[in-house]
């Protein structure tokens, strides 16, 4: 008799048991263009603070290390994305809260204390810069998380046989 309990050990599991992997990616449809813009500020502020960071550290400390935060928040949302399931949609989430967070606090603080930014991150004046792309990113990021489909790993349980 099967179990009715979902499982926890995911895909994996399921197809070890003959049944084959519902798992969908959180990039699929619309969470396509969302993986794209993600890969696109992933490697630009990933290269853009690599490239700071090694050359012109001195001058702008604060700036190039909240930039390679950045990239990694990015590179961290981007992964979960691809990878869907229960897990990687809860990283994904909290992954676009805290550079929503990000986005908001570094905006306001470049606008309230200049002088501490003497050069600009991609989260700067709210991600001006980039055509304010940073501040809405996140905002779509967790409409879609809401709105996308469940996939089979999400603990609903199936139905037996």
């Amino acid at each position: 008799m099967p179990d009715a309990r979902p499982d926890r050990d995911g895909p994996r599991r399921q197809e070890q048991q003959g049944e084959p992997e519902q798992r969908e990616g959180l990039g699929t449809g619309p969470g396509r263009l969302l993986v794209a813009l993600y890969a696109v500020f992933t490697v630009g502020a990933g290269s853009r603070s690599i490239y700071q960071l090694a050359t012109r550290f001195d001058e702008a400390p604060l700036a190039y290390t909240l930039s390679a935060v950045a990239a990694v928040v990015y590179a961290v949302i981007l992964v979960a994305l691809v990878r869907g399931g229960r897990t990687s949609r809860r990283i994904a989430t909290a992954g676009c809260a805290l550079e929503l967070a990000g986005v908001l606090v570094v905006g306001t603080l470049t606008l309230v204390d200049p002088e501490a930014f003497p050069d600009s991150t991609v989260w700067s004046d709210y991600g001006m810069g980039y055509l304010f792309i940073p501040l809405v990113l996140p905002v779509a990021g967790l409409l879609w998380l809401r709105r996308a489909p469940r996939d089979g790993t999400d603990g609903a349980a199936r139905p037996a046989g």
